[in-house]
């Protein structure tokens, strides 16, 4: 049996893959993600992958091997980037993450909307990786969840 991973998704240079390093324990430069990489933990998507609807059919395949999918919405630069229900696509749960808290925080209401648009249902995570904010909560609620399993 396979190893069962959480798969990180959201549109470009929303920090998918710094926040995929912090949950893989790793510390090493940060490169662009061309194609899915399978961390120690994690499923690392790029944002290519959520940005051309054609491409769904290869996340929804891809996430069999997640426990859980993390849906970023990031808050520097609001998008609305997700079809009306792309979370019900998953079968496995789907928690939200707005990512960048500390920029931009006009925005936080329209990013809870598209969440919510989008089918993720609460808790959702606020997250700055800058400062730090959000993600000692985060981490603890995935090993929460993963025991659970």
């Amino acid at each position: 049996m396979r190893k069962k991973r959480v798969m990180v998704i959201g549109p470009t240079h929303c920090g998918k893959t710094t926040l995929v390093n912090i949950l893989n324990d790793y510390d090493g430069p940060l490169r662009k993600t061309q194609d899915m990489i399978y961390g120690k933990n994690t499923i690392d998507v790029p944002g290519s992958y959520i940005e051309n609807p054609w491409m769904y059919k290869h996340l929804i395949a891809a996430a069999q091997d997640a426990s859980l999918v993390l849906i970023l919405v990031d808050q520097s630069k609001y998008s609305n980037i997700y079809s009306p229900g792309f979370a019900k696509a998953f079968r496995c749960p789907v928690i939200g993450v707005i990512t960048k808290i500390d920029l931009m925080p006009e925005n936080q209401e329209l990013c809870l909307k598209q969440l919510k648009h989008i089918g993720v249902s609460e808790p959702y995570f606020n997250i700055s990786v800058s400062s730090g904010v959000g993600i000692a909560d985060l981490k603890q609620y995935l090993l929460t969840f993963e025991k659970k399993e």
